[in-house]
């Protein structure tokens, strides 16, 4: 019997010749990251000095803190708290990116990507690293272990397979692959596992669509989700990795905990209703649902795939009066490769709030919604109180789908508008 992907990169940093899903090791993570936020980095880092005695970092190139959270503060606490991340980077030598963007994609795009490596956050969307082949996990406060010593407790989990076949239809995005997935398999079919992509589809998607779908994983109850790289993966990541290591593979008789088969071609538009990211549904049963407000952008869908798209339905078009459209880059390459491209000016002259990369909109810090608002988004997220009032809505989709309800100021099918007559 093979090994999987994560059994081979679990055994390399635990010191082990081989392990199997269900073994107790102890690993060194490759790297160890965390983006600033009240009540986790400040904690952590007063504990090192406190409880631990640790002054100064061991192999600080190891780690990498990101601000990307409360960006611009707008209170002097917030800025406290930046300040004494910078104060605490610095004293440790540890690299900071500020302003950079949102830490899940500015880590891939500063080598933290790289295939073979292990991983820990404490945010479970660090996960999208695996579209490169990197096995990254959130281990929410269990992270100061990592921060304190060398090596992490962790039980190898099992795996479950999704082989992807086919090719998506003209207004069918990544965001739609992922939320069938949810609907099919469930949102605890992958409990304490981890969720595997793969299939004869995956050489055609983008390194947008892979890490929208992996960083999506902890709604199927996934621990993280990894892909087998390929010659498209290795071409991104390889030049930018920040340790030399081989990629590796699963075998083909690897052990999987499920296998499942989805056919691309066969997939609609998606929407996903409040209050849960478990609740998918067709487009269809949606359309002409007033709606108030739009947000394209965050970790999982503001890339430049998901930029084109919308730019696609909104080009020549304004956005209807009354509803408020955000367009926020997933990151400071990303919006400047949607400068260059004159995506930025498509949305200005749409009637679009463009703004710099930024968690804040996601969560609900920036353009917060009153009771009785209704939001589509490509946000993570649609639990009540999300992006402001717990009395009102946020509905899930993928960018072509927000930019066509965006013009219409209701839930709106962006196909008609794709094919040019809309």
């Amino acid at each position: 019997m093979g090994f999987t992907i994560t059994e081979k990169i679990l055994a390399r940093v635990s010191g082990l010749a081989s392990v199997k899903a269900g073994d107790e090791v102890m690993a060194k993570p490759d790297f160890v990251l965390a983006y600033d936020f009240p009540g986790y980095t400040d904690v952590i880092f007063k504990q090192l000095k406190d409880d631990f005695g640790i002054t100064k970092m061991p192999e600080p190139e190891r780690f990498g803190i990101f601000i990307d959270h409360m960006v611009p503060a707008i209170s002097p606490a917030e800025e406290e708290l930046h300040k004494g991340t910078r104060e605490w980077t610095t004293i440790n030598d540890v690299k900071l990116y500020e302003r950079k963007g949102i830490g899940h994609q500015v880590s891939s795009e500063v080598g933290y990507a790289t295939p073979g490596a292990f991983v820990v956050h404490f945010d479970g969307h660090v996960s999208q690293l695996g579209t490169f082949g990197t096995l990254a996990m959130g281990l929410r406060r269990n992270v100061l272990e990592a921060f304190a010593l060398e090596r992490v407790s962790i039980r190898v989990p099992h795996t479950t397979r999704v082989d992807l076949v086919g090719k998506l239809q003209p207004g069918v995005m990544a965001r739609d692959v992922f939320h069938h997935l949810v609907r099919v398999l469930g949102a605890a079919s992958c409990r304490f596992q981890v969720l595997e992509i793969g299939g004869p589809a995956v050489a055609d998607m983008s390194n947008d669509a892979l890490q929208t779908i992996t960083g999506l994983a902890m709604f199927t109850g996934a621990v993280t989700a990894i892909v087998n790289p390929d010659a498209k993966r290795l071409e991104y990541a390889m030049p930018r990795a920040r340790i030399k290591l081989e990629p590796v593979y699963s075998d083909e008789d690897a052990h999987y905990a499920a296998r499942h088969e989805i056919d691309l071609s066969t997939l609609e538009p998606i929407i996903v209703i409040p209050p849960s990211p478990a609740n998918t549904r067709d487009l269809s049963d949606y359309l002409n649902l007033p709606v108030h407000t739009g947000y394209l952008g965050s970790c999982a869908s503001g890339r430049i795939e998901d930029l084109r798209a919308a730019a696609q339905v909104l080009a020549g078009r304004q956005v209807a009066p009354g509803f408020a459209l955000h367009v926020v880059p997933t990151s400071q390459e990303i919006m400047a490769a949607a400068s260059r491209e004159g995506l930025l000016s498509v949305f200005v002259e749409a009637g679009a709030f463009v703004s710099s990369p930024s968690c804040d909109y996601c969560f609900g810090r920036i353009a917060t919604m009153a009771p009785g608002q209704r939001a589509v988004s490509t946000g993570t997220l649609n639990v009540r109180g999300r992006m402001g009032s717990p009395d009102s809505e946020i509905y899930l989709c993928n960018a072509a789908v927000l930019a066509a309800s965006a013009v219409e100021g209701k839930i709106a099918d962006p196909r008609p508008y794709l094919a040019g007559n809309g």
